[in-house]
C-alpha cells in the first residue's frame, strides 16, 4: 500500500480553512472513504476541554506540530489527512514538506480588509486579543503548493472543483 496524502489547508481565522476543507474532505471520501478530517477549531476546543490552554508560543507551535505528526501517522498508513489549522510557523509547515512524503499546502489567502467586514467569528472586533494577524504575528505561506485568493465571493464548491483538478483528483471521483 502506498503513502496517503496530507492537505493542509491554511490562512487566518475566517479565511474560509473549514468550509472549504471541509467540502474537499467530503468529495475525497468519495474516492477515499477512510480520509480523515481534522479541523484546528474542533480541535483546539477538545483541548480545551481536557485542560486549560496555553497559549504560549512553544504550545502553540507544539499543537501544531502535534497534529501535523498525527496527520503524517495518517499517511504513513496509506490514509489521506485533511487538516484545517491556521498554521502559523515557518518551521512547522517546512517540517511537513520535510517528513511527509506526499504533502499538499493549499493557502487560503484572504486580505484583512475582508476579514474585518467579514468577521464571522466576532474575532476582529475592537477589544479582542491573542488574534493571529491582528496582535499575533504569524509567517504567511511563501511555498504553497496552491494559493487561493479568497476576498471574492467565489463559491467553495467552484474552489474544490479547481483544487481536485490541480491535484490530479477529479478523473477519480
Amino acid at each position: 500500500m502506498g503513502k496517503g496524502t496530507v492537505y493542509f489547508f491554511t490562512g487566518l481565522a475566517g479565511a474560509g480553512k473549514t468550509t472549504i476543507g471541509g467540502m474537499f474532505y467530503e468529495r475525497l471520501q468519495q474516492i477515499k472513504p477512510d480520509a480523515v478530517l481534522i479541523d484546528g477549531d474542533r480541535n483546539r476546543d477538545n483541548a480545551k476541554a481536557r485542560t486549560p490552554q496555553d497559549y504560549s508560543t512553544e504550545s502553540r507551535r507544539a499543537g501544531a506540530k502535534g497534529i501535523l505528526q498525527r496527520c503524517k501517522a495518517y499517511a504513513d498508513r496509506g490514509v489521506d489527512a485533511v487538516y484545517c489549522g491556521i498554521g502559523m510557523y515557518a518551521d512547522v509547515r517546512a517540517w511537513c514538506r520535510e517528513n511527509i512524503e506526499n504533502y499538499r499546502e493549499i493557502y487560503i489567502k484572504v486580505s484583512m480588509e475582508t476579514l474585518y467586514r467579514r468577521n464571522q467569528k466576532g474575532l476582529y472586533s475592537p477589544g479582542v486579543k491573542q488574534v493571529v494577524g491582528v496582535d499575533l504575528p504569524w509567517d504567511e505561506p511563501d511555498s504553497s503548493d496552491v494559493v487561493i485568493e479568497n476576498d471574492r465571493e467565489e463559491a467553495p464548491e467552484v474552489i474544490v472543483d479547481m483544487l481536485f483538478r490541480e491535484f490530479g483528483l477529479e478523473d477519480r471521483v
